[in-house]
């Protein structure tokens, strides 16, 4: 059986498709920044990245896949991701719309690149995809789990840390949602398909003739 990532990549977008459909619709309801900010994201990086990566390999031929770019795109995104989420980052994006198009627009590139580099892998290397969606969802789950249950706004001014805790822990519980139906999914799939790959086909049955009477 020969692996198939834009199937793979598929499934987990119809997954995706759901939660993206409740994310944009909450953008535009009565939310705090911080939640329409993280809407965004993940209809970016869970949603717009993966499909765009799978159509632009589907289109163009396809180059070998390699493990350290893997790796490095893993890294690289990881890295955006927290950077974007320190207080000062999302203290200029609050108040620059200039800033906020920026974050998305490199958020997207980011996560485009890592859904190539990973659907790039094939053969023996295509396990490396594995531990790279475990870790990436372990620590944007990390980063979520830090604004859901942090006792004070970790943004903004004093005003805003009055008012703005509960904007924060919603973009949180967003966040929370958005990782076991994309990484986690993903790499769920991909080791059953990869389980599957190794099973050698099975011999039909022999065939009974029976004598006639």
């Amino acid at each position: 059986m020969q692996s198939r990532p834009p199937q793979v990549l598929a499934l987990v977008a119809s997954g995706t498709c759901v939660l993206a459909a409740g994310t944009l619709l909450a953008s535009f309801l009565e939310f705090g920044p911080h939640a329409r900010h993280m809407a965004a994201h993940i209809l970016a990086m869970n949603v717009a990245a993966p499909v765009l990566a799978a159509t632009a390999l589907a289109r163009w031929k396809r180059p070998t896949g390699s493990i350290a770019l893997l790796w490095f795109a893993t890294s690289v995104q990881i890295a955006v991701i927290w950077v974007w989420h320190a207080p000062i980052a999302q203290n200029l994006i609050l108040h620059a719309p200039g800033a906020t198009i920026v974050a998305h627009a490199v958020l997207l590139a980011v996560a485009t690149a890592f859904w190539a580099t990973l659907l790039l892998l094939n053969g023996s290397s295509r396990w490396h995809a594995i531990p790279a969606l475990l870790l990436t969802g372990k620590l944007v789950c990390l980063l979520a789990a830090l604004l859901v249950f942090s006792p004070r706004a970790l943004y903004g001014s004093v005003d805003h840390a009055v008012h703005g805790l509960g904007d924060q822990h919603l973009a949180g519980l967003l966040m929370l949602a958005a990782c076991p139906l994309s990484y986690i999914v993903a790499a769920v799939f991909i080791t059953v398909h990869l389980i599957g790959a190794d099973e050698p086909p099975r011999p039909a049955p022999p065939i009974r003739r029976t004598a006639a009477s």
